[in-house]
């Protein structure tokens, strides 16, 4: 496969280090990081300085790798969706054959590095993070069912599971509540970017739910999912990793992420259309910061509690 049978249009020239850069999800990755320090910070084992960062950079390039093999794969579409096609690849910044090399090695490195630096269930939660993204979402579930995003939302809710297993060696309630945090998170926020990209969907044959069951259908469905998100956000609150502080600011963030849903579910595509999708682009931009501030708050309850200030 060369560039110009990916995009006829692709520019020639040499890769710069930010287009290898790019093919690694940035924007992706800064979360992916952000979760898995969190999940690691918030464990009730405490992990030296050194092997935290190490093993937070090890998932940060595990996260890495899977973006570089998803952008391999999916060249062909990200080729003709507006929002993709100045990727690396489709641009011909970097051949296919390159990012596949690159993220083949980089998971391979990360995984190992992981299992000598911290311990193998860690090592083996990353690999199969990325063996998850790679195959059963991005080469299976995304061009074959409209669940695409659902199912395949598991693996970017893994990092603050492997936070806590590169701490304990295990897998508690608490990591798997953080894990349906972000699992739960992932339809809404990506069913309202849908909204308003259908077109790109479209034309690239991916079996979005707005492609395949319609906008209603799919304004039906978030609502339906940020109730669950809200019971799994508030429910964190009461748990060893919660506290005060959390609860406070996951009950705030999901009245308005709820009050978001609704609005969506009331409007019709006429009224969306008329005024270029303005509540579904607000609770998009929401959801941008969902995650972040209840980590956020996960971290800030982890700070206060030496301190005899945070949990309960």
């Amino acid at each position: 496969m060369t560039d110009a049978s990916i995009n006829p249009q692709a520019s020639e020239g040499e890769a710069r280090f930010g287009d290898f850069v790019a093919l690694l999800k940035p924007r992706v990755m800064s979360l992916v990081v952000f979760t898995a320090a969190v999940g690691l910070l918030a464990a009730p084992v405490p992990v030296h300085p050194f092997i935290a960062f190490f093993a937070v950079l090890c998932i940060a390039i595990g996260g890495g790798a899977s973006g570089a093999l998803n952008m391999w794969y999916d060249a062909d579409i990200d080729a003709v969706m507006k929002r993709t096609a100045k990727r690396p690849i489709p641009a011909g910044k970097v051949t296919p054959g390159d990012a596949l090399a690159i993220g083949l090695t980089l998971s391979g490195f990360s995984c190992v590095m992981l299992g000598l630096a911290a311990n193998w269930v860690a090592a083996g939660l990353l690999a199969f993070t990325i063996f998850f993204y790679v195959v059963i979402y991005t080469m299976w579930l995304k061009r074959w069912t409209p669940q695409n995003i659902v199912i395949g939302g598991a693996a970017g809710a893994f990092p603050p599971m492997i936070g806590w297993a590169v701490a304990t060696g295990g897998v508690s309630v608490e990591s798997v509540l953080m894990f349906l945090l972000t699992f739960m998170w992932t339809p809404p926020h990506f069913w309202a970017l849908a909204l308003f990209v259908k077109s790109d969907y479209d034309k690239a044959g991916v079996p979005m739910l707005t492609v395949t069951h319609g906008r209603r259908s799919a304004r039906r469905h978030i609502l339906g999912y940020t109730i669950l998100l809200a019971a799994v956000a508030v429910g964190i609150g009461f748990t060893s990793v919660g506290g005060p502080v959390y609860l406070a600011v996951a009950v705030v963030l999901n009245a308005l992420f709820l009050k978001g849903a609704v609005d969506i579910l009331r409007r019709d595509e006429a009224a969306s259309e008329a005024d270029g999708y303005k509540s579904e682009k607000s609770f998009f931009k929401l959801s941008l910061l969902y995650l972040f501030l209840h980590f956020g708050a996960i971290l800030a309850e982890a700070a206060l509690r030496p301190w005899g200030l945070g949990g309960w």
